[in-house]
């Protein structure tokens, strides 16, 4: 059964809109190393009166963008160091989790994935990769064994709907913004502090601590800015790929049943049992799991008017309205890597929803 046109409107809709916000923040991230790298420059030059901008420039640019590239090439080297105890997935060692990781990505049209297990208690997955072709999959004890097998096939969605969107190399490159800022920012107050342990009283000195303060200070902020763009851009690539897990799946449930058991999972789980490092990768945030999974229960019990244990459209169209009127609603995740499970619950429940008015579109990959 195919959806009605306003139905099919507000899908392709909300998905266009996920995809032009991510759009937009990637280009402000880049637009603000762009012009903190000019700025520097602008800086440099006119307090050394050096005139030596034009030369500069590409210097400049050329040590940013192989910054850029480097992270991107050792990433997955450090992501791999980070996990403890892996174990390849095989046709043999795990025929039903190998089958399934095939059939979706070829479902989602993009390789399927070099796929691991590790030893970790917590429910969990991620993928990561230079590139689509090299990526590999990571799913954790705790998923297998606390989860059933259909929503299992939902997370593993949710973790090729990243591949298939090129999460793994748009976060790889948009992350390492923040963290260039931040070295310029570090450099800058060890130059100031160094010129003031010193004392010197040479020539020139005065004006190199004018160019220390004025880079770290500068590079400081723009550090901020793009570390919570680069937070934002994470939370909407989440919701991202949860709608194209409702898409494959179609069934929105079985991943909204998968989040709140991961939530409750992580929430048990020890913090120390996960590497933190990690935390920006997974499926779920085991870090704030505890808090994500008591506002989970709160949030649901509050909109869940009648008591009965569902949220149903009413109580759905409530619950929304609230949420758009709640000024601390968005304020609460500026520091935060993916959305509230309650909102991709939301999420969920309204592409649900739609699916009972009529069902999905036949072409829903070409939006997913």
């Amino acid at each position: 059964m195919l959806m009605g046109p306003s139905n099919i409107a507000v899908f392709v809709g909300s998905l266009n809109a996920l995809r032009r916000g991510s759009a937009l923040t990637v280009l402000l991230v880049f637009g603000f190393l762009t012009v903190l790298l000019l700025v520097i420059l602008v800086i440099v030059d006119f307090v050394l009166s050096s005139r030596a901008f034009p030369g500069a420039l590409w210097i400049v640019f050329l040590i940013g963008l192989s910054f850029i590239v480097l992270q991107w090439a050792i990433s997955p080297w450090i992501v791999r160091l980070a996990i403890r105890g892996r174990s390849r997935v095989t046709p043999e060692s795990n025929p039903w989790l190998y089958g399934t990781v095939h059939e979706l990505a070829t479902q989602a049209g993009v390789p399927a994935p070099r796929t691991w297990t590790t030893a970790d208690r917590g429910p969990n997955a991620f993928v990561f990769g230079r590139t689509i072709g090299s990526s590999e999959l990571v799913v954790t004890a705790g998923l297998l064994a606390e989860l059933n097998q259909e929503e299992i096939r939902a997370v593993l969605a949710h973790e090729v709907g990243h591949l298939r969107h090129r999460d793994v190399i748009i976060m790889t490159f948009a992350s390492s913004v923040p963290l260039l800022a931040y070295i310029l920012a570090r450099g800058g107050f060890e130059l100031l502090r160094g010129s003031g342990r010193a004392r010197s009283r040479g020539k020139g000195a005065g004006q190199a601590i004018l160019v220390a303060i004025l880079v770290a200070v500068l590079s400081y902020a723009v550090y901020l800015v793009t570390q919570l763009l680069v937070l934002h851009l994470s939370r909407t690539r989440e919701y991202y790929a949860d709608a194209y897990s409702a898409a494959a799946t179609r069934d929105p449930h079985l991943l909204a049943s998968a989040l709140t058991k991961i939530a409750f999972g992580l929430s048990l789980a020890r913090r120390d049992s996960e590497p933190s490092g990690l935390r920006a990768f997974y499926i779920g945030d085991p870090v704030k799991a505890s808090q994500d999974y008591g506002t989970l229960r709160e949030r649901m019990a509050q909109y869940d008017i009648d008591r009965d244990g569902q949220i149903d459209a009413y109580e759905l169209e409530k619950a929304l309205e609230h949420e758009r009127r709640n000024p601390w609603s968005r304020a609460n995740e500026l520091f935060a890597t993916h959305p509230p499970t309650y909102k991709r619950i939301l999420m969920l429940e309204q592409l649900e929803e739609e699916i009972k008015r009529g069902g999905l579109p036949t072409n829903v990959y070409q939006f997913v």
